[in-house]
């Protein structure tokens, strides 16, 4: 470590799930859309790119993102996996609050006003 604070990234499945990640977001942190489903040459050239980087694996609780989460927990072990609740389903439809909860868990730094339950 040469004192340089690490990058972060956060693997989401889509646009949505982006957008509501990057306005709770209090530090620059590179998000990544999946769009659902990657390929494996896709994932390849993503590891390649993140090797140095912290890298969490924020996708909903449903097949789909339990198929997508699987795939990177044998690909990319290195990857720290964030768990929304399995009631919200989505990570886009899960309260603003909920999600700063997770992403403070992890070592992110968050605005505090969603950490409120108003």
């Amino acid at each position: 470590m040469d004192g340089l604070s690490t990058e972060k990234v956060i693997i989401v499945e889509g646009t949505s799930d982006r957008k509501k990640v990057h306005a709770i977001i209090k530090e620059p942190v590179e998000i990544v859309c999946t769009n659902g489903t990657i390929s494996m040459t896709k994932l390849d050239e993503l590891i390649d790119e993140l090797y140095d980087k912290d890298v969490y694996i924020l996708v909903d609780a449903d097949e789909a993102g339990e198929k997508l989460r699987k795939q990177f927990k044998r690909e990319f072990p290195e990857a720290e996996h964030l768990y929304i609740d399995k009631m919200y389903r989505e990570v886009a439809s899960a309260p603003e609050h909920h999600l700063a909860t997770v992403l403070l868990g992890a070592n992110i730094d968050v605005y505090t006003q969603f950490l409120d339950r108003g």
